[in-house]
């Protein structure tokens, strides 16, 4: 699965402590019980869950939300799965994440920034509950795994290098105070969304004692080496992937899986193909391995597919090719299965797979904890040696906590929002049946208000969401609970080109978006209607990201909404194809080729060619430190719309990202807020 523009969502989001009912608006009469901004501070959400090898326990990690900092803050916590048993283990000052255990389920191995010089490895022993920081390295690790001996951990780690260097500055006068030095670029790909501009230099696995001492690098050259990575089940060798092709930069979607000998560094590459080959996984015999891919032929969306293969790379066959799904996460489930998870229809799943392609559903309803703002597919798992699950599970109503299953009936292990979430009113949420002109069926999803009254029709606002290959589900939203207490209807859908209904549905608009997906979102507004909720005199739309794309691609086609809000959108594909962070993307998978070669198709599907046609008002909002739809977009749309005499406002998110929109929770409260303001200067009783 490949996704150019990014949901609004971050990564750490909208997560908290539980404050005292005062800290979140109780009156003298009772406590606030409709879902506010301030609520935003108090939502705990749980992911990353890792159950021990031996199934006694999981550690998760919990995000939660630092009030006087407007931060994120992610800490480990542990879970006895006999006993249910819940208890802080990695907590206070900094980021704890990324635990991972021993294979004799006697330690603990996490990242942390604790102690302010970086993100560091630590090793935690269970038993004393010991801590010890096992590295001083100068960038942070990532893709931490344990050796099968527990002797020894190995990591990805950003080595740096030396940039271009042209000319010299003169000498600075000591205690002088000069402008910074000249930036200079040469990659293609010089920024990243979230992580900004790329340093010079390239990842590269390492190996560590579990002890601590000096580690070692293992690979070099100048290319990035990605994962997750697997060790050899006799310890001597590690696998992980790579782009190690001498076009690199220009074939961003290119990788192949490869193995480095612990004792002699030797590279031995194990596949070969067009498209990408990534995250091998050693079988428990150290027979096989599993990864994913899919071949790649330049179309935006293809379906991640389980392989497995001989150690030697030969052998190799797709497991999955006819689940027309695409695969999440895996793992293996002794030597003959494996474990995996999936998106279907709006909902996330895990299944067992064995080698002849035989799946059989486990558990469903895994929820991010997360990117709580709005309800995208989502959930992580793993499991025990002897197959026990643990998961991260939620709902409409309430955000993911963790769960684990044996046998039979899965159980809830933690009820990180309880307590605040039963003192609040929140809308609910129910599916409403959709058929597209064209006859196909769409998954959409109706919120309303609390206390709705029989046959009241409320003001609707459609929301839709990124990707555009992507997929909602019915999962908890902070910002549709928002625009419920506010008295809208929320709708929101999954049109042609969402993921989770297969690879035919999600290519229907391969080469052809925005388009045919405006008919699915007008048969939902429809839908809704008919339905008796929405008001057909009060309709309003929003969206972020391919989202944000939409609404301003709707308001170039009708007036039927009253007020509009494009968040982050694409307005000019031109612009947006040479400034993006993704530079390689738009050229090769959502047009036929450069913009100068295809200039008329580019603008024909750029929202730009019909704002002439938009006299809805409009809000635009944007990241002010977004690479993926470059701030310039956003800009852009604002400035036509004033000179063509639309009422409209440009909102820029101080040092937001756009994958990290909404990450810090005053910004995601404010800016639903702010959404909810400007449609409130439209609103008109209902008669």
């Amino acid at each position: 699965m490949r996704l150019m523009l990014l949901p609004l969502t971050g990564l750490l989001i909208i997560s908290g402590p539980i404050y005292a009912q005062e800290a979140v608006g109780a009156a003298m009469d009772g406590p606030e019980r409709a879902f506010t901004g301030e609520d935003l501070f108090n939502i705990a959400g749980a992911t990353d869950p890792q159950i021990s090898p031996d199934g006694s326990k999981i550690a998760y990690v919990r995000i939660s939300a630092e009030i006087m900092t407007d931060r994120s803050v992610p800490s480990i916590w542990l879970v006895d799965v006999r006993s249910g048993q819940h208890r802080p283990l990695v907590t206070g000052p900094g980021a704890h994440l990324s635990p991972r255990w021993s294979p004799d389920s006697t330690r603990l191995a996490y990242v942390s920034t604790d102690g302010g010089n970086g993100a560091q490895l630590h090793v935690l022993w269970l038993d004393g509950g010991t801590s010890a920081k096992v590295t001083s390295l100068p960038e942070s690790p990532d893709s931490i795994e344990w050796s099968p001996n527990g002797q020894s951990i190995a990591y990805l780690m950003h080595v740096p290098g030396t940039p271009l260097a042209l000319g010299t500055a003169p000498a600075k006068p000591e205690g002088a105070e000069w402008a910074k030095p000249l930036q200079i670029i040469d990659r293609v790909t010089y920024r990243n969304d979230d992580s900004g501009y790329v340093e010079a230099g390239f990842s590269h696995v390492f190996v560590v004692a579990a002890t601590g001492g000096a580690p070692r690098q293992l690979t070099f050259d100048n290319f990035n080496d990605t994962g997750p990575i697997s060790w050899a089940k006799n310890g001597n060798a590690i696998f992980f992937s790579a782009n190690r092709n001498e076009n690199w930069e220009l074939a961003a979607f290119e990788s192949e899986l490869f193995s480095v000998n612990l004792e002699s560094g030797a590279l031995a590459p194990l596949t070969n193909r067009a498209g990408p080959d990534f995250a091998p996984a050693v079988s428990p015999d150290g027979r096989k391995i599993a990864y994913l891919g899919f071949d790649d032929v330049k179309r935006a969306y293809e379906n991640n597919e389980l392989y497995v293969m001989d150690l030697d790379g030969g052998n190799s066959r797709s497991l999955t090719a006819s689940l027309d799904r695409s695969v999440n996460q895996f793992q293996w489930s002794g030597n003959g299965a494996l474990l995996f998870s999936y998106d279907d229809r709006g909902d996330t799943k895990v299944a067992r797979i064995d080698l002849s392609g035989k799946h059989t559903d486990l558990v469903s309803g895994l929820r991010s904890g997360a990117g709580l703002d709005r309800p995208y597919t989502g959930g992580s798992f793993a499991a025990s040696d002897a197959g026990v699950i643990a998961y991260t599970g939620g709902s409409t109503t309430r955000p993911a906590d963790v769960y684990v299953k044996a046998s039979g009936t899965a159980r809830q292990l933690t009820w990180l929002n309880e307590n605040w979430l039963a003192e609040k009113t929140l809308g609910p949420v129910r599916k409403i049946p959709v058929t597209a002109p064209d006859g196909r069926s769409i998954d959409a999803w109706l919120v309303e208000p609390a206390g709705r009254k029989a046959g009241e029709r409320l003001p609707l606002i459609l929301e839709i969401h990124g990707g555009p290959n992507a997929a909602y589900g019915p999962a908890f939203s902070t910002d549709y609970q928002l625009y419920a207490a506010a008295g809208y209807a929320v709708l929101y859908t999954n049109p042609r080109g969402s993921t989770s209904y297969g690879e035919d549905f999600a290519g229907l608009i391969d080469r052809a978006y925005p388009g045919d997906d405006y008919f699915d979102l007008m048969a939902a507004v429809d839908a809704a209607v008919a339905d008796g909720v929405a008001d057909p005199d009060n309709l309003f739309v929003t969206g972020g990201s391919g989202g944000g794309i939409l609404t301003a691609w709707i308001i170039g086609k009708t007036e039927r909404f009253k007020a509009a809000a494009s968040q982050k959108p694409v307005i000019n594909w031109t612009s947006e194809a040479l400034t993006a962070d993704l530079v390689t993307f738009a050229p090769y998978y959502w047009f036929t080729g450069l913009p100068w070669e295809n200039q008329e198709d580019y603008w024909a599907r750029s929202p730009l060619s019909i704002v002439g046609n938009v006299k809805t008002p409009t809000l635009v909002v944007v990241g002010a430190e977004d690479f993926r739809t470059p701030v310039s977009e956003s800009e852009q749309y604002y400035a036509a719309l004033k000179l063509i005499g639309v009422d409209t406002a440009l909102i820029k998110v101080p040092d937001a990202s756009h994958g990290g929109f909404t990450s810090r929770p005053s910004q995601s409260a404010a800016k639903a807020s702010a959404i909810i303001a400007w449609f409130d200067k439209y609103r008109t009783s209902a008669e």
